[in-house]
């Protein structure tokens, strides 16, 4: 039986990513995998689930600590869903936010606004030892659409593009507080958060 409140690495040297997890996971301790000198592993998946649960699984192994990993991404249904899977690295494996960005950007310029629907999805997995036979996994999806001029500061990744119609404005214009409550990251979450204290109260 493991604490209750237990110490949980966080699989990801994202500071935007670290940011959200702590605000949302306050009742547990997240260290980010930075803190153990882990390497992010390389993503071979073919989808987010696969790489969730390789960056889990890399991230027990090393700390020997429970671990949760994020898999997330934005797919652009005129796109056939790219970025998808490879959305950090869209323009390159050491792109920046902005390089990506541009990329999109350049290659929906032409597509009419209608047709630019596009959403944000987010894995999350939950492992608690390396041979955990049954991890936590969770999933949300965020709807939204993609404008051609990069509009405000909050966020992270694809938000200052990513519209959400809502709120009438771009995800990189709202609050951490509300867009955790919209987001990919904040419904998977949310569903992970639960499933982790129904295990631990048995």
């Amino acid at each position: 039986m493991v604490s209750k409140h237990p110490e949980i690495v966080l699989a990801s040297g994202n500071q935007g990513k670290i940011k959200e997890f702590k605000a949302m996971l306050t009742d547990y301790t997240i260290i980010p995998q930075g803190q153990f000198q882990i390497k992010e592993i390389e993503e071979t998946g073919t989808t987010f689930v696969e790489n969730a649960i390789l960056k889990a699984r890399n991230a027990v192994f090393h700390s020997k600590f429970p671990a949760i990993a994020d898999d997330s991404g934005l797919v652009v249904d005129a796109l056939g869903g790219a970025p998808g899977v490879i959305s950090a690295r869209y323009a390159g494996n050491s792109a920046s936010d902005n390089d990506n960005i541009l990329k999109l950007l350049d290659v929906v310029r032409n597509i009419p606004e209608q047709q630019r629907s596009a959403r944000f999805i987010c894995v999350l997995v939950f492992m608690e030892h390396l041979n955990d036979p049954c991890p936590i996994i969770t999933q949300g999806i965020w709807k939204g659409r993609i404008i051609l001029q990069p509009t405000g500061k909050n966020g992270f990744g694809y938000d200052s593009v990513f519209w959400v119609n809502e709120y009438n404005c771009t995800s990189a214009q709202l609050s951490r507080e509300i867009k955790n409550t919209l987001s990919h990251r904040g419904i998977a979450l949310k569903s992970l958060v639960q499933q982790i204290k129904a295990k631990y109260s048995e």
